[in-house]
């Protein structure tokens, strides 16, 4: 696989100039990510109804033009297990540490019948979605400690427990695109290698440090929350492999550094650290590179000119 190099933006975001920028800055993989935490399957829905917009047709294609494939990345789970669902199939739902059924966040890995709703929802998204690289990333949901703790589950960890979601949906996926791969995402609480569980033939990894500290470079061992957060990923790389792997970080995540509200806060990109991260990434042998770039839209430009989307692409591609 070529070099990929990337950035994620909110599909509200995605303009011409957006496209122009991203462009001149080396950029060749461009992905689109509806807001996640508890909006996440109100801006999925969202999403979903602009993709079929001529407009954002006419996007696509100009990326086409300038050879930029499009993906998209996203927590899927609400909207793949509706939470209304819980009315008629409570069991299908994760059972909290008290012992009660909740439908507040992710499922009950262990059914069966969920897993196989999941599976055809995911199919049917695939059908909406149709990244032109056929990798897919359709997370859990976004939060910490929601795992499933009944009978069945509780000897699983909640990588194990996010594995068997994303085979599951990689089979979905697989009846719409057979050449489909998906991502397990280790992140929050699914940074560890599973223990229980082994990826199906076209899981891949992709590695999202969301804890890490934006001012240290990865690699600086004297660095707490990096060093626990680069603890697992020799062994996470050697479980999925390293081919297709991918490393989501948040180098330009303006969405971050503005507390993810609006109006977004003026950033510097921290070069140093950058530059520090990806050589890092690329010795340990992650094949593409990518940052959130979110809150780096019209209103950005608006109130503070061009992002420093120019000198990130530069330091990615090795500039």
């Amino acid at each position: 696989m070529s070099r990929r190099y990337g950035a994620i933006i909110h599909p509200d975001e995605l303009n011409m100039r957006w496209l122009e920028r991203a462009h001149a800055a080396g950029i060749n993989v461009l992905g689109l990510h509806p807001v996640g935490g508890v909006h996440a399957d109100e801006s999925l829905r969202a999403m979903i109804e602009d993709d079929f917009l001529p407009e954002r047709k006419a996007l696509y294609a100009r990326a086409r033009e300038l050879g930029m494939d499009i993906e998209y990345e996203m927590h899927a789970l609400s909207y793949l297990l509706p939470r209304r669902m819980f009315d008629v199939h409570p069991d299908w739902f994760r059972m909290n540490e008290q012992g009660a059924r909740v439908a507040d966040f992710n499922f009950c890995p262990s059914n069966r019948d969920a897993l196989e709703y999941i599976s055809g929802r995911a199919a049917l998204l695939a059908q909406v979605f149709r990244p032109t690289t056929d990798r897919y990333y359709f997370w859990l949901d976004d939060v910490h400690g929601a795992a499933c703790h009944c009978p069945k589950c509780r000897e699983l960890t909640p990588s194990d427990q996010q594995l068997i979601a994303v085979n599951a949906m990689l089979s979905g996926i697989r009846s719409v695109n057979p050449r489909a791969k998906l991502a397990y995402i280790a992140y929050n609480d699914a940074m560890q290698v599973p223990r229980a569980v082994r990826p199906a033939e076209g899981v891949f990894l992709e590695y999202a440090p969301i804890n890490r500290d934006s001012n240290r470079p990865m690699s600086d061992p004297d660095c707490a929350a990096n060093f626990s957060e680069v603890m697992p990923v020799k062994a996470l790389l050697n479980f999925f492999g390293r081919q297709d792997s991918q490393v989501l970080e948040y180098w330009i995540d303006n969405s971050r550094f503005s507390n993810w509200t609006k109006p977004p806060k003026h950033m510097t990109l921290n070069e140093e650290v950058m530059r520090k991260d990806v050589a890092f990434y690329r010795e340990l042998g992650f094949e593409s590179l990518t940052s959130f770039a979110c809150y780096l839209g019209e209103d950005y430009y608006a109130l503070y000119g061009e992002p420093p989307v120019q000198r990130y692409g530069e330091i990615l591609c090795g500039m």
